[in-house]
């Protein structure tokens, strides 16, 4: 009886090119994984320290007694960074017809910002945020006439709002405002000396509740729960 050579084992074939192609490339995949995995951490640590510091800032800046309003030669110079939320004083007179609707949406509802100019004695323009009216009170105060007479604003310095809203783009012809674009809106009122930036009038106070400070603090809270 014959009995059955036994076979060898057979050798692990080596890899094939293509198969040390994918290794490498998963390698490589993985690597930049994890490096973009550090650098998203790392990014996010960095950019809640800024929010936090800037919440401090804006809030130090918006309880901070109210000083004169800056020189028309300052004002290139003014930006969010500096300038946002800082409280002045500014004493003009409000200029026949210069009152223009911007649509809002507040805690209040929906409606809109009344944004008047106030001319200056050297015949600077600011445009002045006098606060939010209900949708129906829209036809009392679209093209609101002030009689001229001096006033004293105090208020919070604020950056201009330029385009429109979010999928809605200004239309001056129509008087249409979506935002506070104060280039746009000095265009169209014919203002020649107007402020890039505007003033929301009313000064903030802690432990009572005023439209500013709220906007404030929820913007604050908004930026750390971005950052948390």
């Amino acid at each position: 009886m014959m009995t059955a050579t036994p076979t060898a084992p057979t050798a692990p074939a080596a890899p094939t090119a293509s198969r040390r192609l994918r290794r490498a490339l998963l390698l490589v995949v993985g690597i930049a994984l994890f490096l973009g995995f550090v650098a998203l951490g790392t990014w996010q640590v960095q950019r809640r320290v800024w929010k936090l510091d800037l919440i401090e800032r804006v809030d130090q800046r918006v309880h901070a007694a109210p000083v004169a309003l800056p020189p028309a030669s300052e004002w290139p110079g003014i930006t969010a960074d500096t300038h946002e939320y800082l409280p002045v004083a500014l004493t003009g007179q409000w200029l026949p017809g210069k009152t223009v609707l911007t649509q809002a949406v507040t805690a209040l509802g929906s409606g809109f910002w009344v944004l008047s100019a106030l001319q200056q004695a050297d015949g600077t323009q600011v445009l002045v945020n006098r606060g939010f009216i209900p949708q129906d009170q829209r036809a009392q105060w679209a093209g609101k006439t002030d009689d001229a007479t001096p006033a004293t604003v105090q208020g919070l310095i604020r950056i201009t709002e330029p385009k429109g809203g979010f999928l809605r783009s200004n239309d001056p012809a129509a008087q249409r405002w979506f935002s506070r674009d104060v280039a746009a809106i000095a265009q169209a009122l014919q203002l020649p000396r107007a402020a890039p930036f505007f003033i929301d009038a009313g000064l903030p106070q802690r432990g009572v509740a005023n439209p500013t400070a709220e906007a404030v603090e929820v913007a604050g809270t908004a930026a750390t729960t971005a950052g948390a």
